[in-house]
């Protein structure tokens, strides 16, 4: 059996290749069929996704946990839970604080592991 990666150092470091509009990089890191449901519901596609951010219409200036990433592997599949911090703009909007609760879905592929699912909930 392959040895599994570093979740919790995986996790950081799509993190901050989405901060740092690496997209290539990000890109690696996620599924052809990602879907992430964003804390007010939306869903975006990969495309979606890494496009916005590349084109600046989703800007992170932060995006790091701020509790334990509790990691539960069953298989070729990983389910990360954490709370984060993020500072983030969307359409125009000057960035702004939001906190959330996240449950990121990585599963084993032919390029490694990925993620799959992501979610975010919003914390009031």
């Amino acid at each position: 059996m392959p040895e599994l990666p570093d979740f919790r150092a995986l996790e950081r470091t799509r993190l901050a290749h989405l901060v740092g509009r690496r997209i290539p990089e990000a890109a690696a890191l996620h599924t052809p069929d990602f879907m992430i449901v964003t804390p007010s519901g939306l869903v975006w596609t990969k495309a979606e996704y890494l496009g916005g951010i590349e084109s600046g219409e989703i800007n992170y200036r932060r995006f790091e946990p701020v509790s334990e990433i509790d990691v539960l592997v069953d298989g070729a599949v990983a389910v990360l839970r954490y709370r984060s911090a993020i500072e983030i703009g969307v359409n125009g909007r000057e960035p702004g604080p939001l906190s959330a609760w996240h449950l990121d879905c990585y599963r084993r592929t032919d390029a490694g592991w990925q993620v799959q699912w992501s979610q975010a909930t919003e914390i009031r």
